[in-house]
């Protein structure tokens, strides 16, 4: 199993393809399985590389807090152990958390950056939301930030359960639920850890980027679906605005979880912006 050691924790990771290196960067809770739909073909024009996320998969899964800059400290981990000077990045959701902080403490080991349905900093409804959620799973959250949860109340499919009306739409649900509960349990096959996922959540809580988006020099694609109910498009509408030159693209009913749903149109899109023709 390829792992690389990046301080004290092991990453697992994959590559495939040949070509300009890129560098795939997953959201919460998932592991590089959910690039499944893009690595094939991603692969016929880049040297494309996953990893699961520290707390996810097949890499370690140590006791929290975890941070955005730790995980893109990680990201960068794992270019250095592949000898990889500079790639292209798309990272989704809490990956593209990871990427703008790799973007802005590593910019010379960028060329393009892809931030997809992400946030620099979640909106009043978006944290509203995070609150929510933690309620009905019998947690809180202070004004510092801090998380408490009662982790022995809480199972891998009551949390899959939770989000996945978020993540698609409810057609999609419908017609694909069985393809979705056979990729989550491939993914338990790894063991799953409740404290490395809830680690995860507060990173994310406690990312923010606002003020200095402006320092982002790599050509930036900032992509959503304009049917996100988990991350809300108006988000991206923000990264576009202060990351200079960078050109924004919503997707017409795409859900947050769009690079599954509609993996077509994610990759079309994607690609177009790596070639440099646009």
């Amino acid at each position: 199993m390829p792992t690389v050691s990046v301080g004290s924790v092991e990453l697992f990771h994959e590559t495939h393809g040949s070509g300009t290196p890129l560098l795939l960067i997953m959201g919460l809770a998932v592991d590089s399985t959910g690039w499944a739909l893009q690595t094939p073909e991603f692969a016929k024009h880049h040297r494309t590389t996953v990893f699961d996320n520290r707390g996810v998969g097949r890499s370690a899964k140590p006791a929290g807090p975890y941070t955005i800059a730790e995980m893109a400290e990680d990201a960068v981990g794992v270019m250095d152990a592949l000898d990889i000077t500079r790639a292209h990045v798309v990272g989704i959701s809490m990956g593209g958390m990871i990427a703008q902080e790799l973007a802005l403490r590593y910019p010379e080991r960028l060329d393009r950056l892809v931030l997809a349905c992400t946030y620099a900093e979640p909106l009043a409804s978006m944290a509203r939301q995070q609150q929510e959620s933690l309620a009905q799973f019998g947690g809180s959250i202070d004004d510092a930030g801090a998380m408490a949860v009662d982790t022995s109340a809480l199972d891998p499919m009551t949390l899959f359960q939770h989000l996945m009306p978020l993540v698609f739409t409810p057609t999609f649900l419908a017609q694909e639920l069985p393809q979705l509960m056979q990729l989550m349990t491939g993914s338990l096959q790894w063991g799953f850890s409740v404290e490395g996922i809830l680690a995860q959540v507060q990173a994310c809580m406690g990312h923010r980027t606002t003020d200095r988006l402006h320092q982002i020099a790599a050509p930036t694609l900032v992509l959503t679906g304009d049917a996100d109910r988990l991350i809300a498009p108006e988000h991206s509408d923000v990264l576009a605005e202060k990351i200079p030159g960078a050109q924004l693209v919503k997707l017409e009913g795409g859900s947050h979880g769009f690079n599954f749903e509609t993996p077509d149109a994610f990759n079309q899109t994607v690609l177009h912006f790596l070639s440099g023709t646009s």
